[in-house]
């Protein structure tokens, strides 16, 4: 089950928003029952939990690929070393990023 934050997030890029700033925009609470949204300072209309429910598959996908990208860039390695081994074998740099990506793919 996605965040309740990834959930708001896709909401709102949905409806113009791209970026949403969960310390002033929109404030999230939980008291032991689930997090629910607690303020809501956007100029969007306020997302019910049916509206937040649909977009369930999105957020899972956005979720599921963010753990991709991280293990992606482990897998890159140092954007130095990255250039260094480009400059001496750039078919051996190749190689080895298209197998992060591959042993890595996204949803």
């Amino acid at each position: 089950m996605a965040q309740l934050s990834t959930k708001i997030k896709e909401y709102c890029k949905a409806n113009s928003v791209s970026d949403v700033d969960f310390t002033t925009d929109v404030l999230l609470q939980d008291d032991g029952q689930g997090a629910y949204i607690k303020e809501w300072n956007l100029s969007i209309a306020k997302p019910s939990d049916s509206d937040l429910a649909s977009y369930e598959t999105a957020a899972n996908t956005t979720e599921a690929n963010a753990v991709v990208d991280a293990t992606r860039r482990d897998g890159y390695g140092d954007i130095g070393e990255q250039l260094d081994e480009i400059y001496h074998d750039i078919d051996a740099w190749r190689t080895r990023i298209d197998k992060v990506k591959s042993d890595n793919p996204k949803s």
